[in-house]
């Protein structure tokens, strides 16, 4: 019999005898392994090399419309990689504004904004209480923005196809709520892309909050690990149709398509956020780092020369992603105990195990030399009522310490598994 939840008490025992043996013998090994953060690796980051030697000496300094990039100005981005990022977001490239090299910095930023300036609307510090809702599990540094501002975090569950809409069609009847985080396309931790019919529902909201908005974080929009990637319908194109074409705010960079720390971040939204985002950005900068976004630029005319590069990228990606299935497959998947996806695209695997024992897994892994995600990291203010969820990044490791770290994060599961069920038989 291999279905834990099938097994009697003395089988359970005779099981975890095993497993622990198991489990001492790979803490003997004392081993260093981190699947903690959706890292791009050393050898993703090698495929971007080239890029320094696209600027200065004989290609110069000066882009397409004769901007010299070594000096002020250019408030809102290079012409080209407006045109680029437009590509990649599907809008025109009037609605596009290219900053630094990081989203998350331009999420916080407008967040900032909406506290002290407001989004069309009187500024949400001046509101006795803002509500942000939070698709769950998800992106912790997102929740972090949030929380860091005194809103209250309402979790929202995620279904195969995206946030329950139901939910959320529900909960933007109280004024309070300002706006919800997305990411839209093999979402952070799940790896699922939002259904049409999904986009369509967001799109269509009516919220009681007149300055409501849809965070729209398409940071995976490339990132397919196979040539037969996910679709994700133009929210923007949704929000026209539904009369509602400021209620999206899109993010997106160039983080894990070329340098984490360098490369090159934007936002795509209406001509009316666009004009009210810029507005402000005038007295914040004279102008964003020109240089390193001309070497974006010259590396990429098209977006068709960023799928050409995703597709290097994805080949370096996919035995990592592999690796970690295999081994969940090969020891959890007749258990009972353990369900997770199998994403196309994305950084993570999403991994439930029973209730109760997410934490335990933890502990369990960090004793044997292997760091996670914090359990819990996926829910707003850090915790999982559940205890189930654990988020995998295989993206930074080599495909040995994947696999070797697969196999402790394995053993770990049906080491609290068993654990926990022994205490309750």
């Amino acid at each position: 019999m291999s279905d834990y939840l099938k097994m009697n008490k003395e089988q359970l025992k005779e099981e975890f005898k095993a497993v622990c043996s198991e489990y001492e013998k790979l803490r003997s090994l004392h081993l260093s392994l981190d699947m903690s953060r959706g890292k791009p690796g050393f050898d993703n980051m090698d495929l971007s090399e080239k890029m320094f030697d696209l600027v200065g000496n004989d290609s110069g300094f000066k882009n397409i419309s004769g901007i010299d990039c070594r000096n002020y100005g250019g408030l809102d981005g290079l012409s080209e990689l407006k045109s680029l990022f437009g590509e990649i977001l599907e809008l025109d490239p009037e609605q596009i504004i290219v900053g630094g090299n990081s989203s998350l910095n331009m999420m916080f930023d407008t967040i900032a904004q909406a506290v002290t300036h407001g989004l069309g609307a009187e500024p949400w510090g001046k509101c006795e209480k803002v509500k942000f809702l939070c698709p769950v599990p998800g992106y912790d540094r997102h929740f972090a923005i949030t929380e860091y501002f005194g809103f209250e975090l309402i979790s929202v569950p995620t279904t195969d196809e995206g946030p329950d809409m139901d939910t959320v069609e529900e909960l933007v009847k109280d004024k309070a709520v300002k706006g919800i985080w997305c990411v839209p396309k093999y979402s952070n931790p799940e790896g699922i892309t939002y259904s049409d019919a999904v986009v369509r529902r967001m799109a269509n909201l009516k919220p009681a909050a007149s300055d409501f908005k849809i965070f729209w974080d398409n940071a995976y929009a490339v990132h397919d690990l196979y040539d037969e990637g996910d679709k994700l319908l133009n929210i923007y194109t949704e929000c026209v149709n539904a009369g509602n074409p400021d209620l999206v705010i899109m993010f997106t960079s160039t983080s894990k398509i070329t340098f984490p720390g360098a490369g090159v971040a934007a936002i795509g939204a209406s001509h009316n956020n666009v004009a009210l985002l810029k507005g402000r950005m005038k007295f914040q900068t004279i102008g964003p780092d020109k240089l390193n976004q001309l070497r974006h630029a010259r590396m990429f005319r098209n977006v068709n020369d960023v799928k050409k590069h995703m597709k290097r990228h994805a080949e370096i990606l996919r035995p990592k992603f592999e690796a970690v299935l295999s081994e969940l497959d090969t020891q959890l998947s007749d258990k009972g105990i353990a369900k997770w996806n199998n994403p196309k695209g994305g950084y993570f695997i999403s991994l439930y195990v029973l209730e109760g024992c997410a934490k335990r897994v933890e502990e369990l892994c960090a004793n044997a030399g292997m760091i996670l995600t914090p359990a819990g990291a996926t829910y707003p203010y850090g915790k999982d009522p559940e205890d189930k969820n654990i988020r995998i990044a295989p993206s930074y490791p080599s495909v040995e310490e994947i696999k070797k770290a697969s196999v402790v994060l394995c053993t770990a599961v049906r080491y609290a598994t068993l654990e926990k069920l022994l205490e309750e038989n």
